[in-house]
């Protein structure tokens, strides 16, 4: 798997891979992501939206949407099954890593979809070559398939409370997973699931969004006392920091990450009795 490109790779090859802005922010951050691509984004890139890109018949936030329904978006972002894609995104949350698991659940070669190790202000900051201009898109015909157990669903999160069959591992913050502080979701109760594990995203990256190395996500892992030689399924608000974890996982391992897909913003429902 070909998880993380460098900048100065993407500068070289600029021409000759597909290049998504995946950035997405929080309900609360009042921020655009869309009208911020539309001022500046890296040269040659097209906007993903995560949000509307979607499941849009789900009640929860940006679950993946179905096999056909991928396969339109893909096409009409003109995204061949043979082309090589590089992620990134401009945000305060490291979406493109939720962008990078949707390719691979969906069945793209894994060496063919990359995520940039470091965000736009990186790029911005190497004086790398950047644009305003809205690419025009070829469209194409795109086949996917499903990888089912890249997806974790809510029975299997209780069922494993009683038999343990994997580790589940929560990205969010110690405050939140420890019910500390509000879910900046209406209708959420605070708390994590039981016998999950907190392993904060931002623990594993570094400020400009690039990874930390291999060696030191091998120690943060352990420190958490999180076995990389065992299952583990990844977990957090809403499915899209759980794909930060799930990331490094990979890079560890190169094993394709397992999501809870619903996260907290399903088993943390105020009418849902199973939490902790």
């Amino acid at each position: 798997m070909k998880q993380l490109v460098s900048l100065d790779w993407l500068e070289k090859n600029i021409d000759k891979v597909k290049i998504l802005d995946a950035s997405w922010h929080l309900p609360n951050s009042e921020r655009n992501a869309e009208e911020e691509f539309k001022t500046n984004h890296i040269k040659n890139s097209i906007f993903f939206d995560i949000d509307k890109y979607s499941n849009q018949d789900s009640p929860l936030p940006h679950m993946l949407p179905s096999k056909n329904d991928w396969e339109k978006i893909v096409a009409n972002l003109g995204i061949k099954n043979s082309d090589h894609i590089i992620v990134y995104d401009n945000s305060d949350v490291f979406s493109a890593c939720r962008v990078w698991y949707m390719f691979i659940y969906f069945g793209h070669n894994p060496d063919l979809i990359s995520v940039l190790n470091g965000n736009f202000n990186k790029w911005l900051s190497e004086k790398k070559p950047v644009s305003k201009e809205i690419i025009k898109v070829t469209k194409t015909k795109y086949k996917a398939s499903e990888e089912s157990s890249l997806v974790i669903t809510k029975d299997q999160i209780n069922k494993n409370i009683k038999n343990n069959k994997f580790q589940l591992v929560d990205a969010r913050g110690e405050k939140r997973f420890l019910g500390l502080e509000p879910e900046p979701r209406k209708g959420m109760k605070s708390g994590h699931i039981e016998g999950s594990k907190n392993l904060p995203f931002q623990l594993l990256i570094n400020k400009d969004r690039s990874f930390k190395k291999k060696e030191e996500l091998i120690d943060i892992f352990k420190v958490r006392k999180i076995s990389t030689s065992k299952d583990i399924a990844f977990s957090c608000g809403s499915g899209i920091t759980a794909c930060i974890l799930g990331l490094a996982n990979s890079l560890i391992t190169d094993k394709k990450p397992k999501i809870y897909d619903g996260s907290w913003a399903e088993y943390g429902l105020k009418n849902n009795e199973n939490f902790n």
